[in-house]
C-alpha cells in the first residue's frame, strides 16, 4: 500500500462531498469538539486554517474567540521542514505561504512555545482508529509532535476513517479523532 496512491484515494472522496453535507458534517464535528474536556480546558491551541475539502476550522477558530481563547496557527519553514505557531486575533493577521496555506503574519510577534499549546488540533487526510494518521506529505506535524505533551486531537469526516493506512515508525498518533458521528479515543499499537 503506498501513500501517494491512499492519499489520492481519500482526497477524491472528500472532494466529491456535497457541499451541504460538507458544511452539516463540519458543524457537527465543531460542537463535538467543543463538548470535550480538552477543549473546554484548553486555552492556548494550536489549529491549522481549514481548506476545503478539510473539515471547515474556520467556525472553531471563531468559536474559539468568543470563548477567550488563544488561536495559534502554524507557520512552516520549508528549508528546514519545521513550523512555528504564532497567536492570532482576526483572520486579517494572516497571508497565504506554504503550499497555499494560511499562515499568521510574523511582523511583531512571537512564536508560542510547543509547551504552551495546550491543545493541539492535528490535520491529516486519513486515520485508523488507533489514532494514526496520513498526512498531506510534508511532514511537518510529524516532527512537531516529537516531545510535545499537551493533547492532540484530529477532526474527520467519517469517510477519512481507514482500516490500515501505511505506518512508519516515526509516526506518532493523536489521542482522539473527533468525526460527525463520534469521539473515537485511541489506543495506538506498538511497534516490535
Amino acid at each position: 500500500m503506498e501513500k501517494k496512491l491512499v492519499r489520492q484515494q481519500i482526497m477524491k472522496d472528500l472532494q466529491a462531498l456535497d457541499p451541504l453535507l460538507y458544511q452539516d458534517f463540519s458543524y457537527q464535528i465543531s460542537q463535538r469538539l467543543l463538548a470535550t474536556e480538552e477543549w473546554k480546558k484548553a486555552q492556548t491551541i494550536g489549529i491549522t486554517v481549514s481548506q476545503f475539502p478539510e473539515v471547515d476550522t474556520w467556525q472553531i477558530i471563531r468559536m474559539a474567540w468568543r470563548q477567550g481563547k488563544v488561536i495559534a496557527i502554524p507557520k512552516c519553514n520549508p528549508v528546514q521542514k519545521t513550523m512555528l505557531f504564532y497567536p492570532i486575533n482576526a483572520f486579517a493577521q494572516m497571508e497565504k505561504g506554504y503550499a497555499g496555506l494560511f499562515e499568521p503574519l510574523e511582523a511583531g510577534k512571537k512564536p508560542i512555545s510547543k509547551q504552551k499549546l495546550d491543545l493541539l488540533l492535528v490535520p491529516g487526510l486519513g486515520f485508523t482508529k488507533e489514532g494514526y494518521r496520513l498526512g498531506f506529505g510534508g511532514g511537518y506535524y510529524d516532527r512537531f509532535l516529537i516531545n510535545y505533551h499537551g493533547h492532540t486531537i484530529a477532526l474527520a469526516f467519517t469517510n477519512q476513517l481507514q482500516d490500515k493506512i501505511p505506518i512508519e515508525k516515526y509516526d506518532l498518533p493523536v489521542q482522539q479523532i473527533v468525526t460527525e458521528n463520534q469521539i473515537i479515543h485511541c489506543e495506538p499499537t506498538k511497534f516490535a
